[in-house]
């Protein structure tokens, strides 16, 4: 595969940022509500599941801290965290975490979150950044997670060559992400129960952000694995059966749309 470029005007990406931070600004509140149920039940262990199963894999040491209650020794960025689901998932871990997210109100509503489901045996902190520009040293974290950010990015590259940048050699990165442009009408599909709550101003604002997105009319996740490896990514791997073991119920988490994860170490 040649190089791959992905360079869109740069007053066309300010815009997409200033209509995604807007979009989720009025989001914030009921996805405060939806993520603190979903930490609250049989999902959450699900999630967990993964998770730790993939630290574990790439740090066989933490599988002995997770039996005997130790501290675990690994610092996490948890990039667009959104109101603050795995920060908190994994805070509860006893891991140092870390969590960003573009829209400050949704920084806001995962301060509410961690407050409501501490304490924790290790630092646990939310800060306002864009995840295509992180503020962090090179090498700073054993482990950066995201959950359903890169296809609201207008530069999906950059952001991926940061999460490199930041990551630790030998260092594990996990995306979960699903191509949600090429199933935008299921916003209004019966079972997305996820979004069953949601107006209809926000579901047509959310397709309007699909469309000006060019990650949106990529072949994905081929085109994330390839620019992975590209970036200098290594062990990459993508599971698109994924979703069958997290959205095995049609709860009101459920979104119709496949969600892959993709995992990778430095």
């Amino acid at each position: 595969m040649s190089e791959i470029k992905y360079i869109p005007f740069e007053e066309e990406s300010e815009e997409i940022k200033t209509r995604v931070t807007r979009y989720w600004t009025e989001r914030a509140e009921s996805f405060f509500d939806q993520r603190q149920h979903e930490l609250h039940s049989r999902k959450a262990q699900k999630w967990k599941d993964e998770i730790l199963g993939q630290i574990g894999g790439a740090f066989p040491e933490v599988l002995e801290d997770l039996k005997d209650g130790s501290d675990r020794q690994l610092k996490i960025l948890d990039v667009g965290c959104g109101a603050g689901f795995f920060t908190v998932l994994l805070g509860k871990e006893g891991f140092d975490v870390m969590g960003v997210d573009l829209t400050e109100e949704m920084v806001r509503e995962a301060e509410r979150l961690i407050d409501m489901n501490g304490p924790y045996k290790r630092n646990v902190h939310v800060m306002p950044m864009d995840a295509e520009s992180l503020s962090f040293d090179d090498e700073t974290f054993d482990v950066v997670v995201t959950r359903n950010l890169t296809w609201t990015l207008p530069h999906p590259i950059e952001a991926y060559r940061e999460w490199h940048r930041v990551l630790k050699k030998g260092g594990l990165f996990l995306n979960f992400d699903a191509e949600y442009a090429k199933g935008a009408h299921s916003l209004n599909a019966m079972d997305n129960l996820a979004h069953k709550n949601i107006s209809e101003k926000l579901k047509d604002e959310c397709h309007e952000i699909y469309h000006m997105l060019t990650i949106s009319a990529l072949k994905r996740p081929e085109w994330d694995k390839e620019v992975l490896r590209q970036i200098g990514f290594l062990d990459v791997t993508v599971d698109v059966n994924f979703c069958d073991r997290i959205f095995s119920e049609k709860d009101e988490f459920y979104i119709p749309d496949r969600m892959f994860m993709i995992a990778a170490r430095k």
